[in-house]
């Protein structure tokens, strides 16, 4: 093998172990970005999703709002953005604040939420 047929075989091998290793990048970053998600969530002053439903692990959880559940088979995340972000569009009697409209959490607060209820 020559010298630039070994070259050229480290940067193909380079380039493939690199583009490996991105491919576990979003992985961890949406394992913390679930895990934010559920500080939020859990926030008495944030969130507080507990307050009106039940999930797995919530502490004391309220039965107001449905049981969040099957999330996967019920929304994908664009529509379940838009619910946490003003719920009132989907349902105008509903008594779940719209966290976006009001401004009670931020855009990247709700992206991590969503995260978090998306696991549920």
């Amino acid at each position: 093998m020559g010298s630039s047929s070994r070259k050229f075989v480290l940067a193909v091998g380079g380039l493939a172990i690199l583009s490996g290793s991105l491919a576990f990048t979003p992985q961890f970053a949406a394992a913390g970005e679930v895990e934010e998600g559920k500080k939020i969530a859990e926030n008495r002053k944030k969130g507080n999703c507990f307050a009106c439903h039940d999930y797995r692990g919530a502490v004391l959880p309220g039965n107001i709002g449905p049981k969040l559940i099957n999330i996967k088979q019920r929304f994908d995340k664009k529509k379940l953005r838009a619910q946490i972000w003003d719920a009132t569009k989907a349902n105008p009697n509903t008594i779940m604040p719209p966290f976006g409209r009001h401004k009670i959490l931020s855009e990247q607060e709700i992206d991590k939420v969503v995260e978090f209820i998306y696991t549920l």
